[in-house]
C-alpha cells in the first residue's frame, strides 16, 4: 500500500503541462498538453501518433484563423455505418498561416448532407461537439525547459 501511493505521488509530481506554439514562426497558440484527449488512448492513439495527429478536446480558437471545407466523399463513421459529406474545419497559424490542424464535428446526429433550406455556416451546429486533430509537427513547446515533447 505504502508503495502505491509513493507511485502515484511520484506520478502527479512528474506531469505538468506543456503549452505549445507553431511549429514554423513560433507564434503562441495557447495549447495544453493538459486538454489533449486521453480518454480513447489504446489502438487508435497508436495509430494517430503513428500519422503525426493529436486530438485535443479543446483549443483557444481565438488563436487559429479558420477555414471552412466541405469534402463530397464516402468515408466511414464506424464499421457499419458511412456518410459521403463530411464538413471540417482547417486551423491556420494566425501568424504564418501554415496549416496546424483540421477541427470536425463529432456526433452520430450529423446529416450526410447539409438540407437546402440551410446554409453551410448553420450546418456545423447542428451536429455533435467539436474534436481537434493536430499535426504534431506543426507544433513547438513554448518552454525550452519543457522537457516532455512529443515531437517525432
Amino acid at each position: 500500500m505504502v508503495l502505491h501511493n509513493t507511485s502515484r505521488d511520484a506520478t502527479s509530481c512528474s506531469q505538468r503541462d506543456v503549452f505549445y506554439s507553431c511549429g514554423h514562426c513560433g507564434y503562441a497558440l495557447n495549447l495544453s498538453s493538459s486538454d489533449r484527449n486521453t480518454a480513447k488512448i489504446g489502438v487508435e492513439y497508436g495509430k494517430a501518433i503513428k500519422k503525426g495527429v493529436v486530438s485535443f478536446v479543446a483549443i483557444d480558437e481565438s488563436r487559429f484563423t479558420q477555414a471552412d471545407e466541405l469534402r463530397c466523399l464516402p468515408y466511414f463513421r464506424s464499421r457499419r455505418s458511412w456518410g459521403l459529406f463530411r464538413h471540417q474545419t482547417r486551423l491556420l497559424c494566425r501568424g504564418c498561416g501554415s496549416l496546424i490542424g483540421v477541427a470536425t464535428y463529432d456526433g452520430t446526429s450529423s446529416p450526410s448532407s447539409p438540407s437546402e433550406g440551410s446554409s453551410e455556416s448553420n450546418y456545423p451546429a447542428s451536429s455533435g461537439s467539436r474534436k481537434y486533430k493536430i499535426r504534431i509537427g506543426a507544433l513547438q513547446p513554448s518552454d525550452d525547459d519543457s522537457g516532455t515533447l512529443l515531437l517525432d
